[in-house]
């Protein structure tokens, strides 16, 4: 395991998995704690599955963090810095992961995260906090302030997702803070 790259929003890790494989197939291991020091243990794991043309997001908590790695297929990620006081507040960034890359993915609390399947893609993901209505919360997937480009045409987005509101019309009491 290595670190990838810096994706310049501070807590987020991309971290580069060793494959290894032969004949009869291929093992990596997704996830040690050790990777992430100082960081809460991460207590379930989730597996989300999506057809090709699908958004998801975009997601922030503001106690919980999200580890993800995609077992099959390929995500457009798109990451977006909402903790006011963050050094790197209002940063996006956006790039692909896919089975064939193994990488892994830790976002911590207040980072606005979500993917578009640019294939049929299932993501595993690892969450340090249980299900909590009360932190999940949005932005609109396709508000031109955070300047994702999820790369896909003509989008599936869940009622949720449509719902959400756009940055600007989020109260700064509802806003994560770093």
């Amino acid at each position: 395991m290595s670190l990838d790259v810096d994706p310049g929003i501070v807590g987020v890790r991309l971290v580069e998995l060793a494959p290894h494989g032969d004949e009869r197939g291929m093992f990596v291991e997704t996830f040690r704690k050790e990777w992430f020091p100082g960081v809460p243990e991460m207590l379930q794991t989730n597996v989300s599955t999506k057809e090709a043309g699908a958004v998801v997001g975009l997601h922030f908590h503001f106690r919980q963090a999200d580890y993800w790695y995609v077992v099959a297929g390929t995500a457009r990620v798109g990451l977006y810095d909402l903790r006011a006081g963050s050094p790197t507040e209002g940063t996006a960034w956006t790039f692909d992961m896919s089975s064939g890359t193994h990488r892994g993915l830790y976002i911590p609390p207040g980072v606005g995260h979500g993917f578009a399947a640019l294939t049929d893609v299932t993501l595993l993901y690892q969450v340090d906090g249980y299900y909590d209505p009360a932190d999940e919360l949005g932005v609109a997937w396709d508000d031109p302030e955070l300047g994702i480009d999820w790369g896909v045409g003509d989008p599936v987005v869940s009622e949720r997702d449509r719902s959400c509101p756009r940055l600007a019309e989020i109260p700064s009491e509802r806003r994560p803070t770093f």
